[in-house]
């Protein structure tokens, strides 16, 4: 698994097809992004997977 991973996602707010550039090297974590499209704010939930060496991400907007 790459420290930098780039995922291909869908804004929760717009559902238009975004693209986030994921740090794995800070293990599991969450935090705040802005749309590409709409510009609203998206939390970004990163769980990393050392044992299938996988990562799972979650989108959602603030207000969930």
């Amino acid at each position: 698994m790459q420290a930098i991973e780039e995922a291909a996602l869908q804004c929760p707010h717009c559902d238009e097809p975004i693209t986030l550039l994921l740090d794995l090297s800070g293990g599991t974590q969450a935090y705040v992004e802005d749309c590409q499209v709409c510009c609203q704010p998206i939390h970004v939930s990163l769980w990393i997977d050392h044992a299938n060496d996988d990562y799972h991400v979650d989108l959602r907007r603030e207000q969930d």
